[in-house]
């Protein structure tokens, strides 16, 4: 893959479900992999969350804001809390570093794998150049 030209969409949905978090969701492979991420996102350096894999959704659920019903899965409001498009600088199996063009999260940000849980992951905004 040649570096900073795979470009798509991103969007990060707040979904207030039995526990608030944050959706983070990258169009990828055809459809959005998806994180859900417990604190808000991170805006600065410094600041890093987990965020746990989750299933991946369709590309039309980019655009959802609306109610999850009771009884179903992750039940509950959800909001678009930014959205944006995203270049894809690097991806390896425990790694994926991504510059991000959104109207809340702008700038170089990684994700990477836990070793001992292979499901969750540490979000950050990365340095440049990293």
């Amino acid at each position: 893959m040649s570096e900073g030209r795979v470009r798509g969409r991103f969007v990060v949905q707040e979904h207030h479900a039995s526990h608030l978090h944050w959706d983070l969701r990258l169009e990828m492979d055809g459809v959005l992999k998806s994180w859900a991420v417990p604190k808000e996102p991170p805006r600065e350096r410094g600041v890093r969350r987990l965020a746990v894999e989750v299933e991946d959704h369709p590309l039309d659920y980019i655009d959802f804001e609306g109610v999850i019903p009771e009884g179903l899965y992750g039940a509950g409001r959800v909001y678009i809390w930014d959205r944006g498009t995203y270049t894809l600088e690097s991806r390896k199996p425990d790694k994926l570093v991504f510059r991000l063009n959104g109207e809340k999260l702008r700038g170089r940000y990684a994700l990477v794998r836990f070793k001992k849980n292979p499901k969750n992951w540490l979000f950050f905004k990365a340095r440049e150049g990293d």
